[in-house]
């Protein structure tokens, strides 16, 4: 898609916005039989077929419109009308539209684009496309292209691999992808097999693996920028391709969806992507625990005692709790040996988020109020909402194990969600300012270009727009 400043006399295409408030200052200047069937009501599309070509009237519904409500228009019009669009140049009418709001309407006509398998056959990634926008400079457009363009691009691969039936994902195509974006972006790539986590002493992350027919492939990527004192942020996915739940077996209703317990993962995946083709002024680590959950006979087994990368050693109540095992590796071991302002977490974590919270938002929990008070406010702006749970000392309690410094869970039916981030909180090495964010209910779930659950892309814009946003 290519943002142009300027106006041909002539247009076979014409996109036209308006809120309820705006159509009814100006619709009166248009066929009255349009009044008839368009309001400007949220995501109302009127096509109207003339001799000079189609106009598509889309509605954004009542005037203070959010930005990303906006994005949620262009999405579903993107989705919805692709059959019908032509890749000719277009022009976009919207004078009441400011430079945030244009942002945010590209961005959703790209991110809409979206379906598994992801090809860019859309007219929106055709060459002839043009968007013509008069209300902003060529330099700005070409920004805005450049941050859409590098947005779909992070997201687009966030959904992608989380989409991936299992066996299309498995740990060698999936460290093969990672090697290959390292080196097209420039970053440093490590990862460990199981005899280097063995010699490291990863053994809560060993623990979960020792089950997999797949060798560990626990994994290292930096992004640095050339900008001295730059701020770098740790982040860590959960990164559990496939979770059988391991001997504690999950039901075999919905564990189709499990091929989603990479959700953190493919987040900051897609942070990266973005950070790169952006060339954001900061330096991100970023650690994933790449491995399945498996069942066989080297599984671990509940009641199994194993000693983390911190020393510390847990008694395994339950296989199916596997996720807090390798995040409290993969926290210990970036707290260890990297240097960061910030350390954040996300992953699938709990089914007890789910319950809580269903798909409205994902569960925040912080030990800095500054950092809390920052996610909060970047998801409600991206509507990629998060809300606070506490991290009371009470609840640590729960942890105590009668042979083993900490157990994996609680054996009460309530609040798991606080008892797992309680859990992590014992690996981040006294670190002052960590987010773990629980977006077990909001990863996957029901999309507009899916008949069944799939990919939200939920955590890539809340993570790249924090992270360009913090000083």
């Amino acid at each position: 898609m290519k943002l142009i400043n300027k106006k041909n006399k002539n247009y076979t295409q014409i996109f036209h916005v308006f809120t309820e408030e705006e159509w009814i200052k100006t619709g009166k200047n248009f066929n009255r039989n349009i009044s008839t069937f368009f309001t400007g009501k949220k995501h109302e599309v009127f096509i109207n077929a003339h001799e000079e070509g189609i106009t598509y009237f889309i509605g954004l519904g009542k005037s203070g419109v959010q930005n990303f409500e906006i994005q949620q228009v262009a999405v579903k019009f993107s989705q919805t009308q692709k059959e019908k669009l032509q890749a000719v140049p277009t022009l976009l009418l919207a004078d009441f539209m400011n430079e945030k709001q244009f942002e945010e309407f590209v961005k959703g006509l790209l991110l809409g684009t979206y379906q598994y398998p992801f090809e860019k056959k859309h007219a929106f990634w055709n060459a002839k496309f043009e968007l013509h926008f008069e209300n902003l400079s060529q330099k700005k457009l070409e920004y805005i292209s450049q941050k859409a363009e590098a947005l779909c691009s992070g997201q687009t691969a966030c959904q992608e691999w989380l989409n991936k039936p299992a066996n299309f994902k498995k740990p060698d195509a999936l460290s093969l992808y990672l090697k290959n974006m390292a080196k097209k972006y420039e970053m440093k790539y490590t990862v460990f097999n199981r005899k280097k986590c063995e010699e490291l002493g990863l053994g809560a992350y060993l623990a979960v693996n020792q089950g997999s027919a797949y060798d560990a492939a626990f994994t290292i990527l930096e992004y640095k920028t050339s900008v001295k004192n730059a701020k770098t942020i740790g982040l860590v996915g959960k990164c559990i391709l496939f979770d059988t739940g391991g001997v504690s077996l999950k039901n075999s209703a919905n564990l189709h969806y499990m091929k989603s317990d990479m959700g953190g993962a493919t987040a900051v995946l897609g942070t990266l992507i973005y950070a790169a083709e952006m060339k954001l002024p900061v330096n991100i680590v970023a650690v994933l625990p790449v491995t399945d959950n498996a069942i066989s006979e080297k599984a671990l087994l509940p009641s199994d005692v194993i000693t983390a990368y911190n020393g510390k050693t847990i008694e395994v109540l339950d296989t199916d709790a596997e996720g807090r095992l390798v995040l409290a590796d993969s926290l210990a071991y970036l707290s260890k040996n990297y240097k960061t302002d910030l350390l954040i977490d996300l992953a699938t974590l709990t089914g007890s988020s789910v319950r809580m919270f269903g798909d409205t938002c994902g569960a925040l929990f912080s030990n800095d109020e500054e950092l809390k008070n920052l996610f909060i406010k970047t998801g409600d702006q991206t509507n990629q909402r998060l809300w606070n749970l506490p991290l009371w000392d009470v609840w640590t309690g729960e942890l105590k194990s009668d042979v083993a410094d900490l157990k994996n869970m609680s054996l009460k039916p309530v609040g798991d969600c606080i008892i797992a981030a309680k859990f992590l909180e014992q690996f981040i090495e006294n670190h002052p300012k960590w987010a773990h964010l629980d977006i077990a209910g909001v990863a996957f779930g029901n999309v507009g270009y899916a008949k069944e659950k799939a990919a939200t892309g939920f955590g890539v814009q809340l993570l790249t727009d924090l992270i360009e946003n913090y000083h």
